[in-house]
């Protein structure tokens, strides 16, 4: 995990993108999930609501995400990328894809599914319980 975490790093340093981990999850969730709001970024991310805020409103100001009005709900603004946003969202994907292959390459297939699995299943069990999982019924 560290290398992997390390070619990250590299690889946003290399591309010159000037963004925290925490601004860059929440450019990466918006980008996935277009017309989010700033509660569910901040429940899809696990952290607090005023720190994704801050993230947001980052993000607003560096012109890669934007607000728009929410046809549903007048108290709540959608956010949705920009085309600066896209492309600074697809330049991630390409950090990524590249640090994977680098990790993986010597791998065998059969040996890359079974990693991928396992890994799976640890991270599924330490995921926090959904609130209606977690509650007993009387």
């Amino acid at each position: 995990m560290h290398a992997y975490k390390q070619l990250l790093r590299d690889g946003i340093h290399a591309q010159k993108i000037q963004l925290s981990i925490t601004n860059i999850r929440a450019l990466k969730s918006v980008c996935r999930r277009p017309q989010s709001t700033a509660h569910s970024v901040a429940q899809r991310m696990q952290r607090d609501k005023a720190q994704i805020t801050r993230a947001l409103n980052d993000l607003i100001d560096a012109g890669l995400i934007k607000k728009v009005e929410n046809p549903t709900d007048r108290r709540s603004q959608l956010l949705e990328p920009t085309s600066k946003g896209k492309k600074i969202k697809a330049k991630l994907d390409s950090i990524e894809s590249q640090a994977v292959e680098q990790l993986t390459h010597k791998l065998a297939p059969a040996d890359l599914e079974a990693f991928l699995r396992i890994s799976q299943a640890m991270a599924d069990n330490v995921e926090p319980p959904l609130i209606s999982e977690s509650k007993e019924t009387p």
